[in-house]
């Protein structure tokens, strides 16, 4: 009984904190995000977010996919996945991936600790490892326990004109359930100023970067339009930086050819499971697969909104070193 008291004690206590802080609306699943350790932290994920980094202890050959979302994370799962698991399921003919969405496969951290505390932690400690887990989180508000540990991070980012389209869109099919959507122009002037959960989109990339540059054996960041302009390229990356035995086999090219027709986007788009059915109960499967293209904010920016995100992406960005090939 003293165990379920303190768990709901501290449950109001978070509550609690999370009312105290500024709120807005902005892109993200929920009505609101909330203002803390400078990020807009969506109200849904927020207990999970409190939890994951007071309950979480990470091993040393823990291996976690960081994105922004909305920047290729279902892409990146289904690959990582593949890879880490290669011995386990070497075979492509009856795979996981072919009767479960990645999102199932590879869970995410502020996800898995939303819910009940002492069976996640049980659950999470008697995993097989490798592990294999995501986060939306920022580095700098990750666990310490991940940071100084010997686990490796793969970082998934995306030009900032689709990143806002993709999210908008996913927003507004999410809102409909919770609450109302915002209007593209409101959103856009949200986005500019960083209002999007785990924004804002510059300091979370930017965290990502600067450690994968200072410690390129925790952090490998990727961009979306390079993994797909290039995908054998960055796939054997991926590869080389988990340290996968695939990089040994003599067959290796072939394997990682068929690692990335396996994930190929219209391929797991096309299967029956990621058609029907939601992910946690909030987004349909379908949600996650609608173009996967580069260049479909085309469609959407008017002139000015060109302009107005062009001049914050090269204000935000300049002399890290980062940029983005825009395709106008």
């Amino acid at each position: 009984m003293a165990l379920a008291s303190d768990h709901k004690q501290a449950n109001e206590e978070i509550n609690e904190l999370m009312l105290s802080l500024p709120k807005e609306m902005g892109l993200c699943a929920g009505p609101y995000v909330h203002l803390f350790q400078d990020f807009w932290c969506p109200s849904f994920y927020f207990q999970g977010v409190i939890n994951f980094q007071k309950h979480f202890h990470a091993k040393d050959s823990d291996v976690f996919v960081a994105s922004f979302p909305k920047s290729g994370t279902t892409w990146l799962k289904a690959l990582t996945f593949v890879i880490l698991n290669h011995q386990h399921f070497p075979s492509f003919e009856n795979h996981p991936l072919l009767s479960s969405n990645p999102h199932e496969l590879v869970s995410s951290l502020e996800f898995i600790f939303s819910h009940d505390l002492h069976d996640q932690i049980l659950n999470l400690s008697n995993m097989s490892e490798p592990r294999l887990f995501s986060t939306h989180l920022p580095f700098s508000s990750l666990p310490k326990t991940m940071t100084e540990s010997k686990c490796k991070i793969i970082y998934i980012c995306r030009n900032p004109f689709d990143t806002f389209v993709s999210a908008w869109e996913f927003s507004t099919k999410i809102k409909s359930v919770f609450s109302p959507a915002l209007t593209f122009e409101e959103a856009f002037e949200k986005y500019c100023n960083g209002i999007a959960g785990f924004g804002p989109w510059w300091s979370h990339m930017l965290g990502y970067w600067n450690e994968s540059i200072t410690k390129p054996d925790k952090v490998l960041f990727l961009k979306y339009e390079d993994l797909k302009e290039d995908a054998v390229f960055h796939v054997k990356r991926i590869v080389e930086f988990l340290d996968s035995p695939i990089a040994q086999e003599g067959e290796s090219s072939a394997v990682i050819e068929n690692i990335i027709n396996l994930c190929r986007f219209e391929k797991m788009k096309d299967l029956e499971v990621n058609k029907s059915g939601y992910i946690h109960n909030i987004a349909e499967k379908n949600n996650f697969f609608r173009k996967g293209k580069i260049g479909d904010w085309k469609n959407y920016f008017s002139p000015s909104m060109v302009e107005k995100l062009s001049k914050i992406i090269e204000e935000k960005l300049s002399g890290s070193g980062l940029s983005f090939k825009v395709h106008s």
